[in-house]
């Protein structure tokens, strides 16, 4: 299913947009040396629960996964990298976390996800890590818009990363959202440009490059939810839900300081 937003829906959607980055924001901030990542899951239901919202994961059970996820929020740490399942850790120097929330609030769907280093300590690697994958957010967006295609998103974040050296997995990739979390069109994190769905204003893309240092290929837990690398590298995660415009694309869940 593809949906095609109103003007009223875009509102909603801005709304629900800028909720998830305040959200996002504020849990990195809060995100130290000693912080256990079921305070983070905690903390993330409590924000959406005063917001009057709901988050997209509670009850999130797809075939790929051993649901329901249970949790408002995905926390994935080094070498994690996607469906990162909250559980029993406490974050230490150095770690490399990954905060991906999407929640719905009247009736419009926005989803982010967000990469950093917690601690003093910053691997350059792994900062350069992050780079690459807002780089490739960027360079999709700028590559959406009316007319143009999937396959121009696509081709626009996979040649980030390929520049950059990392192997592209497309199995997972960007989507469609709307009044629900995960919708048709996929948008693979590699592709040709010219190719696949018109995109069209009032068509809502959570764009989400993401990477592993040194391999394609992951693994799942055995909690059935989080994808970790197969060779144990790090890993990184970005995320913006953007609108399609008669102008170009807007995003959506950038954080409030960044529109300043």
């Amino acid at each position: 299913m593809i949906e095609i937003l109103n003007p009223t829906d875009l509102s909603r959607a801005r709304d629900t947009g800028a909720l998830v980055a305040d959200i996002l924001q504020t849990l990195k901030s809060r995100s130290a040396v000693g912080t256990n990542l079921l305070d983070i899951d905690r903390w993330a239901g409590a924000m959406i629960a005063e917001a009057g919202a709901s988050s997209c994961y509670v009850d999130y059970e797809p075939s790929f996964g051993r649901g329901p996820f249970g949790h408002y929020i995905c926390t994935s740490v080094n070498d994690a990298v996607l469906h990162g399942l909250p559980y029993d850790y406490t974050l230490a120097d150095g770690d490399l976390v990954s905060l991906d929330l999407a929640v719905s609030r009247g009736g419009v769907v926005a989803d982010s996800a967000i990469s950093f280093i917690v601690g003093d300590s910053a691997p350059p690697e792994s900062v350069t890590m992050i780079s690459a994958t807002e780089r490739a957010l960027h360079a999709g967006i700028a590559a959406a818009g009316p007319g143009a295609r999937i396959g121009d998103i696509s081709h626009a974040i996979g040649s980030v990363l390929s520049e950059a050296g990392y192997p592209i997995n497309t199995e997972f990739g960007g989507h469609g959202v709307g009044s629900t979390m995960h919708q048709d069109p996929h948008v693979p994190n590699a592709g040709r440009p010219g190719r696949g769905y018109r995109l069209r204003p009032g068509l809502l893309l959570a764009l989400e490059p993401w990477i592993m240092a040194d391999t394609a290929e992951f693994v799942t837990d055995a909690d059935g939810w989080t994808l970790r690398s197969a060779t144990g590298c790090r890993t990184a995660h970005s995320e913006h839900t953007i609108a399609i415009t008669r102008d170009g694309a807007e995003i959506l869940t950038l954080p409030e300081q960044a529109h300043s």
